[in-house]
């Protein structure tokens, strides 16, 4: 019987987080829930589910990920992308880093998921479907218009089709029609089987990728071959082009928590204090008085403060690249 690996990509900073979030503490370490950080959460959903571990890092985090793999006590296999190459090339690296017959279980550090045994269920759903030889995505149940999400058309187990992030109306028009999915980022496949796909229909991806890993060093990548890489997603890839795809829909809750409206609502359900008006502040124990204001979030870290009203929080990933761009301490 194939071993089972859990995959977890944890490159991501979170911009739409900011200043919370930064280059060198991104989302997934923040302890900001009573069970500890998003990463560790995630080691502990997946732990007794999978037969072992392989984080895929960059350079900036990998040592956030081992304190807390170390401070858990747990075995695990590290891949460190000098200049990370986005999803795709951190699969294949993975995918290659395993045998071929491993089913990969890929998820992000930074999503947010309620009911164990409902996750579990999906999973051997998942699990089962990559054995017969399919790339599975994990679809969640929609609950509302979300414009911050893609969409995954589907009947049965088969994907119609991906949508990307849509406009308000689009979203409206995808709940209305009821055979729209949440794109949860999430995968499952045999390493040869999504590297054989990735070869079919990126093979740019494939062989740059190959070579990169072909002279890695202890999970060390070599950053100048690393930036031959097309930057691009698993989904542009592989997901939207392959005839393997099969979808699962799943059951339990989930959260990207990719802005601090999705924050809002888990603090919220958490028992965090908002006013008579739907304000809140974060971050800070300071009285904070909102005049006039409605659903509005303060976010007070030693060096910053943000507000932003609850509905245009998608935004605040245009504060943190302008403040990329002019190379400012306040996103380090």
């Amino acid at each position: 019987m194939s071993k089972i690996k859990h995959v977890i990509l944890s490159g991501g900073v979170g911009s739409r987080l900011w200043p919370l979030s930064r280059k060198n503490q991104p989302k997934q370490y923040l302890n900001l829930f009573k069970e500890g950080s998003l990463f560790g959460m995630t080691i502990k959903r997946n732990q007794f589910l999978t037969d072992s571990l392989l984080v895929v890092g960059n350079k900036d985090n990998y040592k956030l990920s081992e304190e807390t793999l170390d401070s858990m006590q747990v075995a695990h296999q590290q891949i460190i992308e000098a200049y990370p190459r986005n999803t795709a090339a951190a699969i294949a690296f993975a995918a290659l880093a395993s045998d071929p017959t491993d089913i990969l279980l890929v998820t992000p550090s930074d999503h947010l998921i309620i009911g164990d045994e409902a996750y579990a269920e999906a999973i051997t759903a998942g699990v089962d479907k990559a054995r017969s030889g399919y790339l599975v995505t994990f679809g969640i149940q929609a609950t509302k218009p979300e414009t911050g999400y893609g969409y995954i058309e589907y009947e049965d187990d088969q994907v119609r089709s991906f949508r990307e992030k849509p406009n308000q109306d689009t979203a409206e028009s995808f709940l209305e029609r009821g055979n729209f999915l949440w794109n949860s980022g999430m995968f499952c496949f045999r390493a040869d089987t999504l590297l054989e796909e990735l070869k079919l229909h990126a093979p740019n991806v494939y062989s740059a990728a190959l070579k990169t890993w072909k002279s890695s060093h202890d999970g060390w990548l070599d950053g100048a071959l690393s930036k031959e890489i097309p930057s691009i997603s698993i989904d542009y890839a592989v997901m939207e082009r392959s005839t393997k795809i099969r979808v699962v829909k799943t059951a339990f809750e989930w959260s990207d928590l990719g802005s601090f409206e999705s924050l809002y609502d888990y603090l919220v359900d958490v028992g965090h204090p908002v006013d008579e008006f739907g304000n809140m502040s974060i971050g800070t124990t300071q009285y904070t008085a909102f005049v006039g204001l409605k659903d509005t979030i303060l976010v007070s870290t030693a060096d910053a403060l943000l507000m932003v009203q609850k509905e245009k929080s998608q935004d605040v990933k245009h504060i943190y690249n302008i403040l990329e761009r002019h190379q400012s301490k306040l996103i380090e």
